[in-house]
């Protein structure tokens, strides 16, 4: 599906402004009548993918080979999962051709319909408690009283770490803005979302700088890597890739060029749980500073994927897991949200991913459905799987 979960405010960056979480949703499946739903949110300033695209690769290149497949074990999914590493079999698409956040719809939806046909919570092999885990606040690129109201709520909230969107707005007189409303103890980041040049980067950082702000997301264009390698030998900040990384290529290509001090992984943008989980431990082995991020609009079902990844793989920065502190309507049950102080929610229990998705309340903010059926029909009773792709978009 193409679905567009209403926002109870507009939210705004550099690259875009929304008022609507722009997903798509996907359901499997299995002989048995077992299902689940599985998640993305393509963004074409990130992996290169509209959600047209996106939509259109998994109906046409990749779903139709999917329902071939048959799966004996829980252990057979994610062996699957993890030889693709967040892109579909090279057999049946390009590896070259953007794909991430069309195959981490397909990643989640396997990993949560055959763990609960085989009754066994999603996990990863890795074990690393975060049970004192913290998210941090993100400020929409507001500007005056909306801006204000944004930072004392954060405040009002206990969040002491805070993200601020540059947007178009002077990015220093906000930060002073929000060092006084937050205070000296107040964690403070900054992500340009592209916006700056060379020269408004060095003057922006020194700037942010010797206001106590030591991390700058992108500020750079994602191919520049020329650029943000300077600017993480120049500088004294850490510099977060976001746009220019999603894949394994990208990363290397990161590390080896020394063109930042850390990657913020999401898993929508990353191809799935299982790609995700590789790049923060391959982030950790580069000594990469690892941030788990989110797209913003992500409903309960991400959020609980991003909880199994962060138990495994430890992240110095989180953002996530706003369910109805942005979300007019979250579709999955429980609601995971985070606490007062950015608490991190409990881990949900049960079977997959551990959450429920309501079709009926998904399906209101949906305008087309396409179904991709087994030989067996529709339940695929030979064995088979099921797709159901549910969306919206006026045009279709």
């Amino acid at each position: 599906m193409k679905v567009d979960l209403p926002f109870r405010r507009a939210f705004r960056h550099a690259a875009a402004a929304r008022a609507r979480s722009e997903s798509i949703f996907l359901k499997c499946v299995t002989d048995t009548g077992a299902f689940g739903f599985g998640e993305s949110l393509p963004r074409s300033y990130v992996t290169g993918e509209s959600r047209d695209g996106a939509f259109s690769l998994l109906q046409n290149s990749i779903l139709p080979r999917l329902v071939e497949m048959e799966f004996g074990s829980m252990e057979e999914v994610r062996a699957f999962l993890t030889a693709c590493d967040g892109k579909a079999p090279s057999q049946w698409v390009a590896p070259q051709l953007p794909q991430t956040a069309a195959w981490c719809a397909v990643d989640l939806a396997l990993l949560d319909a055959f763990g609960r046909a085989f009754r066994q919570p999603v996990q990863l092999e890795e074990k690393n408690s975060q049970c004192d885990a913290r998210y941090s606040g993100v400020v929409s690129a507001d500007v005056g009283w909306k801006f204000l109201k944004s930072l004392l709520k954060l405040k009002l909230y206990g969040i002491r770490d805070v993200k601020l969107k540059a947007g178009g707005r002077d990015v220093i007189t906000s930060a002073r803005k929000a060092r006084r409303v937050m205070g000296k103890k107040c964690a403070l980041r900054v992500d340009a979302n592209r916006a700056w040049d060379i020269s408004e980067s060095l003057e922006n950082i020194a700037a942010l700088e010797r206001l106590g702000i030591r991390c700058v997301e992108q500020p750079l264009d994602a191919n520049d890597l020329d650029g943000l390698a300077m600017l993480a030998r120049e500088t004294q900040s850490e510099i977060i890739a976001d746009e220019s990384f999603c894949d394994h290529e990208s990363l290397m290509k990161l590390s080896r060029r020394r063109a930042c001090s850390g990657v913020n992984v999401r898993i929508s943008k990353c191809g799935g749980l299982m790609a995700a989980a590789q790049r923060c431990a391959e982030a950790a082995r580069a000594g990469l500073t690892v941030q788990v991020g989110c797209h913003v609009g992500e409903s309960s079902l991400l959020s609980a994927a991003q909880l199994i990844l962060i138990a495994s793989h430890p992240a110095k920065y989180l953002e996530g897991c706003y369910g109805g502190h942005l979300l007019r309507d979250d579709p999955a049950r429980p609601c995971l949200q985070l606490g007062h102080g950015g608490r991190a929610p409990r881990m949900p229990e049960g079977f997959g991913l551990g959450v429920r998705v309501d079709e009926k309340r998904l399906r209101r903010y949906a305008s087309q459905c396409v179904r991709i059926e087994g030989k067996g029909g529709a339940y695929g009773v030979d064995g088979k799987i099921d797709f159901i792709v549910h969306g919206s978009d006026d045009r279709w």
